[in-house]
């Protein structure tokens, strides 16, 4: 027998299509509304000529959070609600949809796809920054969403095997990661997803090593970046501070293109220009710098 393609969700009679993706129906499959609050709803905006959100948030049936779930889903735009996910709060991009902020992060994701993602040899790219604390960690983890929630199927991979932080702030597993990998001893199963951002996935920096430098300098490491390049239109590479360590110099030369993050009032030019010339001498290319107020 043919399956119907209309379902009912109501017994006041609200039918709604298999796969609608109105606001009430979103929200109806998703355990958020019943159906006889539906009724109620649609009911309110049929009389006082509201928004199906507005008549909800009216009987306190709805709340804003609500709204902003089905919009999500009905635009096909992703994003985390707080207090149900793992991930770091502090990854605006991940749960707020407008501000500031992620703006200035969807300007920069343009920008870097106009000077650098813009060619099929051109997807890694190492985000790097002179000292500690300037926000090179939470620029790459940012950047990371804003290009999964493009429907670029993103890779972030965590090469500070020194101080690493993207396991927490994505709050994954960090018992396998990229030192596994480098030693011989894991391979892509390492690669996590991130829940309820599709296209995002993770290869954390796993166990620290006592020989980070040498790991990275290892042929393991180009040959991981060309089996990923096959699998991801964007890879993005934290690194540990350029000033303490020779890693990002490393990482910037396997990835064949830097990122340089600054901090408001606080790097130096000095030590900006230092970064840059440590990238030229490992023939890799500046795409340019961020300056980070956050």
């Amino acid at each position: 027998m043919e399956q119907s393609n209309v379902v009912s969700v109501s017994t006041g009679g609200t039918v709604f299509a298999r796969g609608e993706r109105s606001i009430g129906a979103i929200l109806v499959r998703a355990g958020r509304l019943t159906p006889e609050n539906t009724e109620r709803i649609l009911r309110l905006q049929r009389e006082q000529s509201l928004s199906f959100g507005e008549a909800g948030i009216k009987l306190g049936l709805l709340t804003q959070a609500d709204i902003e779930f089905a919009l999500s889903l009905q635009f096909n735009y992703p994003y985390l609600l707080r207090g149900e996910s793992k991930v770091s709060e502090d990854l605006v991009a991940a749960y707020i949809s407008s501000g500031p902020h992620v703006e200035a992060l969807r300007a920069l994701r343009s920008q870097l796809m106009l000077r650098w993602f813009n060619g099929p040899d051109r997807k890694a790219l190492a985000i790097i920054s002179g000292e500690r604390r300037e926000g090179r960690s939470f620029i790459a983890a940012n950047l990371a969403v804003v290009f999964s929630l493009l429907g670029e199927r993103t890779l972030l991979i965590d090469a500070d095997m020194r101080c690493p932080c993207q396991h927490v702030l994505f709050g994954i597993d960090n018992r396998a990661g990229l030192s596994a990998v480098l030693s011989g001893r894991g391979g892509a199963e390492a690669i996590q997803r991130i829940p309820g951002l599709l296209d995002l996935s993770i290869l954390p920096a796993g166990v620290l090593p006592p020989n980070p430098l040498e790991l990275l300098a290892q042929p393991l490491f180009p040959q991981l970046l060309k089996e990923m390049r096959g699998e991801f239109d964007v890879i993005l590479l934290d690194s540990p501070a350029a000033a303490g360590y020779a890693d990002a110099q490393t990482v910037a030369e396997r990835a064949g293109a830097a990122l340089i993050v600054v901090r408001k009032n606080a790097t130096r030019m000095w030590r900006v220009r230092g970064v840059s010339n440590t990238v030229a001498q490992a023939s890799a290319t500046v795409v340019g710098t961020v300056l980070n107020d956050f």
